[in-house]
């Protein structure tokens, strides 16, 4: 329970989220211009599918919790899900990919059922993946550091999507719209997923055990979520930064096709290969290189002035930045590369910090009602997670639809200026709530210290 955790152990830990985060960025950035401009289908059918299944795959994460907290097996309680579903994930993340010839109303039902199916598969690997923070260490600061692996590891895992997304589906098909390209390409990340989860699953170990070896129950676990105040606030702190950064993915490949519309490209060689980079393939890796940044000094930051004030600060200056990036017109293409950095910077300090911050709300459960529920805690958090990315989307797609989007013609100065919005006034709107909520959130470092202190006392008792 004491252990210090290995380099070797803590670069498992981060490659599952590397795994992850491949597909949830591609998912992010990507979907919603696949199903749109290669699919076919509407931006406002779009944002409706999303909302439903990304509504489902939210209530479904916490039966997943539940499945993990009560799984037993000579791997522990979560990591056997790393084992077991790593290809199925991969296999299914192609297939959502994979374009029918079908009719419209055929369409659609392909994209929700394969779109519900990789949520559902995405929920079972990454909900044991989320809970295992809560269960190798109970040291506050090797939290910490672990979360920041995991959140390196993870923009670095959606740092190598976005660099090769456009390239390799150019490779394969010869542009954005060629639905072979995409299928290959997809494959190409799924093998990588599968190697990684498995890794992730080679490398790490299970180490807390609950104070109390006793039958789990259900009703009980659910009312001691209820009682967590500090789970709630970040509930709504959660949502509001995936919000956030959802309308932001969203948009931003139509901000570039259809407001910036720059043919500039950044050539470069890969194997042996030429392969060409877009503007907005690069704003997307500056992005991600610069969460990168934010994952970084977040961890002494917070060490320094607690995960609160942390947070606060750097969704407060998101705002702000936000809001000044609508001032930008499309000729600012260094002022808008710039802006990216800086706001991805902010929005990177975030999710180690919630992540943390979600293990610490399970050890003041347990402290407070004497029973541990670390994979319902997680995979509640990870539903909220989940319903914030559902709320973005979903408004990315209806707002396209408002903003009277059209795939592949020239858009209006009224959809162009929509899609600005998009990009500046309404995330900062996002940002500004999850701020709100964070004030609000009632575990400080000295009251942590008393949590883990009187924790082990118990543990070690047992």
């Amino acid at each position: 329970m004491h252990d210090k955790i290995s380099l070797k152990e803590k670069i498992g830990y981060g490659l599952g989220d590397a795994a992850s985060s491949m597909f949830w960025k591609i998912f992010s950035m990507y979907l919603l211009f696949f199903y749109t401009d290669v699919f076919g289908l509407a931006p406002a059918v779009v944002g409706t599918m999303f909302l439903i299944t990304r509504i489902w795959d939210s209530c479904f994460d916490p039966i997943v919790g539940i499945l993990a907290d009560r799984t037993k097996s000579k791997w522990g309680k979560f990591r056997p899900y790393l084992l077991w579903v790593a290809i199925p994930f991969a296999v299914i993340g192609v297939l959502t990919f994979y374009t029918p010839d079908f009719d419209e109303k055929g369409k659609i039902i392909y994209a929700y059922v394969t779109y519900s199916l990789m949520m559902m598969i995405y929920s079972l690997i990454n909900v044991p993946y989320a809970s295992l923070l809560g269960v190798m260490s109970s040291d506050r600061k090797e939290r910490n550091t672990l979360s920041s692996y995991r959140m390196v590891f993870a923009f670095g895992g959606s740092l190598l999507a976005l660099w090769l997304i456009e390239p390799l589906v150019n490779y394969f098909g010869g542009n954005l719209n060629s639905k072979s390209g995409w299928l290959s390409t997809i494959a190409v990340f799924g093998f990588i997923t599968t190697i990684f989860f498995w890794a992730c699953f080679a490398f790490t170990k299970e180490r807390i055990k609950p104070i109390a070896d006793e039958q789990n129950n259900l009703k009980e676990d659910l009312k001691d979520l209820w009682k967590n105040k500090p789970w709630w606030i970040l509930l709504g702190a959660g949502i509001g930064a995936l919000v956030f950064n959802s309308i932001r993915d969203g948009a931003a490949v139509y901000y570039f096709k259809y407001y910036v519309s720059s043919a500039v490209n950044f050539d470069f060689s890969l194997f042996g290969s030429d392969f060409h980079m877009t503007p907005t393939s690069i704003y997307l890796v500056l992005g991600q290189a610069a969460n990168i940044i934010g994952v970084i000094i977040a961890t002494p930051i917070a060490n320094k002035i607690g995960k609160k004030k942390t947070f606060f600060g750097a969704m407060a200056l998101a705002a702000i930045l936000s809001l000044i990036f609508y001032l930008f017109g499309k000729e600012d293409i260094f002022l808008i590369m710039s802006f990216q950095v800086l706001i991805s910077i902010c929005a990177g300090c975030i999710f180690p910090l919630i992540w943390s911050m979600y293990a610490d709300s399970a050890d003041y459960s347990e402290w407070k009602q004497g029973r541990r529920a670390t994979g319902l805690v997680f995979s509640a958090s990870s539903m909220s997670q989940k319903f914030g990315w559902t709320i973005g989307g979903a408004g990315a797609g209806w707002l396209l639809g408002y903003f009277g989007f059209q795939a592949n013609v020239e858009q209006t100065v009224a959809t162009q200026n929509g899609i600005q919005l998009m990009l500046s006034i309404l995330p900062a709107i996002a940002a500004a709530i999850s701020v709100a909520f964070i004030l609000f959130y009632p575990l400080s470092e000295e009251k942590l210290q008393i949590i883990e202190q009187d924790l082990n006392e118990k543990r070690d008792q047992n």
